[in-house]
């Protein structure tokens, strides 16, 4: 009797509880977090950003890897963020189903699943304004505006530094220069926010490669550029260099969504409207500033400060849905959820090294080759501590350059097939400068011995502005 009463305990303790489709409050939420890290131990780590919110909520992150705390060179890593405004909160339920969904299935030994968590490396924030959440839900969750906001009345989605300003400031002096732009900025529109800072440096810490911003009010998934270049409020398409591409990705989650690309479905209504757009009609895809034209947006900050590629998911018409909806809500959107993180596996993605080490830093030019008419894509990304890189891209032929100061630059021609699993894996090694002068002026060996430690280059100036930018004295 003992024995069956010992049996009957550790099989109950062994079989993880059902996910409760509900709005779960903040301190639910670092539960269910944690019951998920509990039941997936070797996956999972439940970690905080370096700061709370105003009312000092911790701002709390779960990663799923097979390696969890530790980058590896090959193996992308995404982010999504949920509950930008606080009363948008479907993208905060979905998040924590999906955790709950990844353990669970990798539990199961589910192919796909085990697949996608041992080749990526993914983090979850279910909510980066908790604050907002609290006051939308005390005082009902159905207004339009009520907890939009953080707890000092600032919309964190206009709150990022303005980096769209100094790109189109650039291109109209015909200087090409439209990468990592943070070291360009000299003045802020408005101090940061606590939790805006501890995104920034969240997304400026961890080398992220795609992204995306959970939000509500509409359903349509919205890409870069938000902000229009002529300052237009509305209608004015503003694309990026990688218009293609950022449309490719929009349009993965649209088509994977039960009925986000659907022509025939309605519209969202607002107050007293009458006719109301359906995004569905143009695939359920949009150009940011093409609806309506933003600044300080988390989205456009991500693509032109770091190498992440992020758009912004509007989930539904109604902003704060009712418990009995988030299910359904679940399931049209599950598909989608998964889709999107596999599209961090296509494009190239590879080492840059020379013969002592991976060198951090190089730049990674594209030239898309693929019609009659070259076309620089002018937005270059930079390889990570581990000389890794990830360069998202549309099917085509590509002329790929890497390059870094004191080396030859080396490039290669790439074709990115139609249909992708995994990226396609393209190395560089590099010469220095230096050892081809010393061994055509001197006759040295341009490969001497050398102390065998990687050598890696850092952008000091880029880090020294970048931690001055989000220091809470400035």
């Amino acid at each position: 009797m003992a024995m069956y009463a010992f049996f009957y305990c550790a099989l109950f303790l062994g079989v993880s509880t059902e996910f409760v489709w509900k709005h779960h409050n903040n301190e639910e939420l670092s539960s269910i977090l944690e019951e998920v890290h509990e039941n997936c131990p070797n996956i999972t780590r439940v970690y905080a950003l370096t700061e709370p919110s105003v009312r000092n909520v911790p701002l709390y992150v779960i990663e799923f890897s097979d390696t969890p705390g530790f980058h590896q060179p090959y193996k992308p890593e995404v982010k999504y963020v949920g509950n930008i405004h606080g009363n948008e909160v479907l993208g905060r339920e979905l998040l924590l189903g999906l955790a709950y969904y990844l353990c669970e299935e990798y539990n199961k030994h589910d192919r796909r699943i085990r697949n996608l968590i041992h080749n990526t490396r993914i983090h979850l924030l279910p909510s980066m304004n908790p604050d907002g959440w609290q006051l939308s839900t005390d005082t009902g969750g159905q207004d339009f505006l009520l907890g939009r906001n953080n707890n000092h009345s600032v919309d964190l989605n206009r709150n990022f530094p303005d980096l769209d300003a100094i790109t189109f400031e650039f291109e109209r002096q015909g200087i090409s220069h439209n990468n990592h732009l943070l070291k360009d900025l000299t003045r802020l529109a408005a101090p940061l926010e606590p939790e805006t800072r501890a995104v920034m440096r969240w997304i400026m810490s961890v080398p992220f490669v795609l992204s995306a911003a959970m939000h509500g009010g509409d359903l349509v998934a919205n890409y870069p550029y938000d902000e229009s270049r002529s300052g237009a409020p509305v209608s004015e398409y503003s694309a990026s260099p990688d218009d293609e591409t950022f449309r490719e990705l929009a349009m993965t989650y649209a088509e994977a969504h039960a009925d986000m690309a659907s022509a025939n479905r309605p519209g969202c209504r607002f107050g007293d409207e009458t006719n109301a757009y359906n995004f569905g009609k143009q695939g359920g895809v949009t150009n940011g500033a093409a609806w309506y034209s933003l600044r300080g947006g988390m989205q456009d900050f991500n693509y032109l400060a770091t190498n992440a590629f992020e758009v912004t998911l509007e989930l539904g018409c109604q902003k704060y849905p009712y418990e009995k909806d988030l299910e359904k809500e679940w399931f049209r959107n599950k598909d989608a959820l998964l889709a999107y993180i596999w599209k961090a596996h296509t494009g190239i993605k590879g080492i840059v090294k020379d013969d002592s080490g991976f060198i951090q830093n190089a730049v990674i030019s594209v030239v898309n080759i693929t019609g009659s008419v070259p076309r620089p894509i002018r937005h270059d990304i930079t390889s990570g501590i581990y000389g890794d890189y990830y360069r998202l891209l549309t099917p085509g032929h590509y002329e790929v350059t890497a390059s870094h100061p004191g080396y030859f630059p080396v490039s290669r021609v790439v074709t990115v097939p139609t249909h992708q699993t995994s990226a396609r894996i393209v190395n560089f090694k590099l010469e220095p400068t230096t050892s081809w002068f010393d061994d055509y002026t001197f006759g040295v060996y341009p490969h001497g011995l050398r102390d065998g430690q990687p050598r890696i280059y850092k952008r000091s100036l880029y880090h020294k502005v970048a931690n001055a930018m989000l220091d809470k004295t400035h």
